[in-house]
């Protein structure tokens, strides 16, 4: 048995005196886990955790925000997570079009919204589609449920997106990935283990004290062999093949488009937007909207912060002019977000 075997995962992380190492969290709820369990007390100097674009909240374009704002304005049942109802568009927000009359009603899941749509059939309702593999099967579902229903007055307005082609335009931004266990949960191993084949290391990592220790342990004595590498040590959810049932789910309602991700720009073939015969619940479609481009404020690091380029510690606004309560990014909003972790753990201070 190697020296490595003999140690606690907990004592790897604690004595490691290799090369340094980047790993980066691609998952918000990683993020705020590891600050809130104080795994970053174990970690040495030489490794740096640095957070990704995991935070479907972040990630989300300025425009998509300004898009809900225009359907609220014009007639349109906003129904959405509650984390995006103060996320900042380019002049205000979801609770700014609330307070000057607009309808924006709080959901717990799409199919709420389907009911909602059900119960009121006078008004139209959209659903904001927001989110990563994770999510997309239930907008499907609920999508499928208003059709077989027959309701007419229910649709989405999409801003999905999908992780391959974000970790390869992410892929030199740090040393090892901490893989999201619950996108994987639905996709499977085979990206992963590709992405390793192409010299793209990573760890797929559940959300118990437990799964992270073991995840970031394995992440540091794989590192230091300095060769290409993937560990599933989330195996007792994600399976190699995933959730067939529901990629099946995605693949039939849903179909790969570009995708512009706050702080990375447009990914081609990163999102998912509605087919074809399913325009009758696409809210772009249902309502004629224009184009709209929103605009970030270019004060805000949110951008960089998503991509690894600094920390939500670096930009000047935060803790200042940017707190959770009066918040200038969707980082510091979202409860996945780097910047709110930061900001209720102390940054870099654990």
């Amino acid at each position: 048995m190697s020296d490595v075997q003999k140690k606690t995962p907990a004592e790897i992380l604690s004595s490691y005196d290799g090369r340094s190492l980047r790993i980066m969290e691609v998952c918000g709820t990683h993020t705020h886990e590891i600050f809130r369990l104080g795994i970053r007390k174990l970690l040495p100097p030489q490794v740096d955790l640095i957070s990704g674009p995991g935070c479907p909240v972040c990630v989300t374009q300025v425009g998509f925000i300004d898009e809900a704002i225009w359907l609220a304005e014009h007639g349109a049942t906003i129904t959405t997570f509650g984390d995006l109802v103060r996320v900042p568009g380019t002049t205000g927000s979801l609770a700014t079009a609330r307070a000057a009359g607009g309808r924006v009603r709080v959901v717990y899941s799409p199919l709420d919204a389907v009911a909602y749509a059900r119960e009121h059939a006078d008004e139209r309702v959209v659903f904001l589609s927001v989110g990563f593999e994770t999510t997309v099967p239930a907008a499907c579902l609920a999508v499928e449920q208003a059709k077989a229903e027959g309701l007419q007055n229910f649709s989405l307005l999409t801003a999905n997106k999908t992780m391959p082609n974000a970790y390869a335009a992410l892929r030199d931004s740090a040393d090892v990935f901490l893989y999201p266990g619950h996108v994987h949960a639905i996709t499977g191993t085979k990206l992963c283990e590709d992405l390793a084949a192409q010299g793209v290391s990573g760890v797929l990592a559940g959300f118990t004290a437990k799964e992270l220790i073991t995840a970031l342990a394995v992440a540091v004595a794989k590192g230091a062999e300095g060769k290409p590498f993937f560990v599933n040590a989330y195996p007792r959810v994600v399976k190699p093949e995933g959730a067939p049932s529901a990629v099946a789910l995605i693949n039939k309602v849903m179909e790969p488009c570009d995708a512009e991700w706050r702080g990375l720009g447009v990914i081609e073939g990163s999102g998912l937007r509605l087919r074809g015969e399913y325009a009758d619940v696409d809210a772009r479609r249902v309502f004629q909207m224009p184009s709209i481009e929103g605009r970030a404020n270019p004060a805000c690091r949110c951008g960089e912060v998503l991509r690894g380029a600094c920390k939500p510690s670096d930009c000047p606004l935060f803790g200042r002019g940017c707190t959770p309560q009066h918040a200038v990014g969707a980082c510091m909003v979202s409860g996945e977000g780097a910047c709110s972790a930061y900001y209720q753990y102390g940054g870099d201070l654990q």
